[in-house]
């Protein structure tokens, strides 16, 4: 008694459809189709960005890094093991 069988959702479509007719009804859900396709579209292309973002990352953190020495500059004294001065 108080759920809604097949007859009643049947005669609720039949009272939709006729209210908004049926283009407005398939133009109603193009629309909404359309909104669905553009948000996962919106949706991956914030992935590409993170994508892209972490690729970026990554290059820059595989650079070489430097391990020259620096020059020892002229007025610092140079220690050998073993020499007590």
């Amino acid at each position: 008694m108080g759920s809604f069988s097949f007859w009643h959702i049947l005669i609720l479509a039949i009272i939709v459809l006729l209210l908004f007719g049926g283009n407005r009804f398939s133009a109603m859900m193009g629309d909404v189709a359309k909104g669905l396709k553009s948000f996962k579209q919106g949706m991956s292309d914030e992935e590409e960005e993170k994508k892209k973002r972490f690729e970026e990352q990554r290059r820059l953190d595989n650079r070489p890094i430097d391990v020259s020495p620096e020059p020892r500059r002229a007025e610092e004294p140079v220690s050998r093991p073993g020499d007590d001065r």
